[in-house]
């Protein structure tokens, strides 16, 4: 598998090193200088691991962690960070915030290999097909059965419900909801209540499997 690998570092000649020595063992790397362009490509591409520099130009390594841990479709995201900062207990506060890893700077290419490969054992294999209580969901090919007929989603919908069953059981919050179809949480409330209410109507009777938990978001329920 070629894993996919954003690679976030301000000091070029580093991320330089890092591309050319990751790409030559056949992995994909995008290399970002800011916070703002990986935010970018971001939300249109998720990555199977991000290598983090925590101190960025326009936002902190830690505030990265946030927005993207903050968000449950991101879990499976390796991320580990390369930092020159030797503090333990800002080793301590990466992992507490959601990193994977932590490598000093400056550091042996051997080492980087090994951990990204490593991390990339680590990833679990993405699951395709969802099934629960008569719907089915195939993710790849974007078909929803309920009670084995084919249902026709709009993209937004699909991605609501990929979201819900992916969760299947706990709760989705509306900026969870959010940040994973519109990439920020400000977005107009009646905006989601349309695509729920559309995908509750077309889920026919299975509309009630999906709970709307009043001030918070929605889940998905057998």
């Amino acid at each position: 598998m070629n894993y996919l690998i954003y690679s976030v570092e301000d000091d070029k000649d580093i991320a330089l090193i890092i591309n050319k020595t990751l790409s030559k063992q056949g992995y994909i790397v995008k290399t970002f200088y800011n916070a703002k362009s990986f935010f970018e490509a971001f939300n249109n591409e998720k990555p199977d691991i991000i290598l983090l520099d925590m101190m960025l130009p326009d936002m902190s390594g830690s505030e990265i962690l946030k927005n993207v841990r903050g968000n449950k479709s991101n879990e499976d995201i390796q991320i580990i960070i390369i930092s020159a900062n030797h503090m333990i207990m800002d080793k301590v506060d990466g992992l507490d915030l959601g990193a994977d890893d932590y490598i000093e700077k400056p550091f042996d290419l051997l080492e980087l290999m090994s951990r990204v490969q490593a991390r990339a054992r680590r990833i679990k294999k993405k699951q395709s097909i969802y099934e629960t209580n008569g719907i089915i969901l195939n993710i790849d090919k974007r078909i929803c059965l309920v009670d084995n007929n084919e249902i026709e989603l709009t993209n937004k919908e699909f991605e609501i419900l990929t979201l819900l069953i992916k969760n299947e059981g706990n709760v989705v919050t509306r900026d969870e909801i959010f940040l994973a179809l519109w990439g920020t949480s400000i977005v107009e409330s009646r905006t989601l209540d349309m695509h729920i209410k559309s995908l509750r109507s077309k889920l026919l009777n299975k509309q009630d499997m999906i709970k709307t938990v009043y001030g918070v978001g929605y889940k998905l329920t057998i």
